[in-house]
């Protein structure tokens, strides 16, 4: 069974940047899409990029395209989500999630097509 753990949260002004590592275990990371979600307080929790099984196809939501780039390491069992000129309102727990993929271009922004959650990381940013 494939569980994730995300790091590399903390506290960062605004402007400067983060790199979250997403690291999987109990399972081949390859057989599986990933995403990149954050919640915000008070807030729903919001997909904000996702990327396929063989890396083909990613996908950003408009509030970080251009600033954010998602990336993974299959032979690592890992993924990352870079974040550049990060702002105040992009504060929040950022979660890694990932669902079997049966394609290798599947990829999607939805909370519930994800079926397997990591713990969650605090990103704030704050001058």
């Amino acid at each position: 069974q494939l569980q994730l753990v995300e790091s590399g949260g903390g506290l960062v002004q605004p402007g400067g940047s983060l790199r979250l590592p997403c690291s999987a275990s109990g399972t081949r990371l390859g057989d599986y899409a990933m995403g990149w979600f954050r919640q915000a307080p008070g807030k729903e929790r919001e997909g904000i990029s996702s990327i396929s099984r063989s890396g083909g196809a990613i996908i950003y939501a408009d509030a970080v395209k251009g600033r954010f780039t998602i990336s993974r390491d299959n032979a690592n069992n890992a993924g990352y989500l870079q974040m550049d000129n990060l702002k105040p309102e992009d504060t929040g727990i950022y979660y890694c999630a990932a669902k079997y993929a049966y394609t290798s271009l599947s990829a999607d922004l939805a909370r519930n097509w994800y079926n397997t959650w990591g713990q969650g990381t605090q990103v704030t940013v704050s001058s």
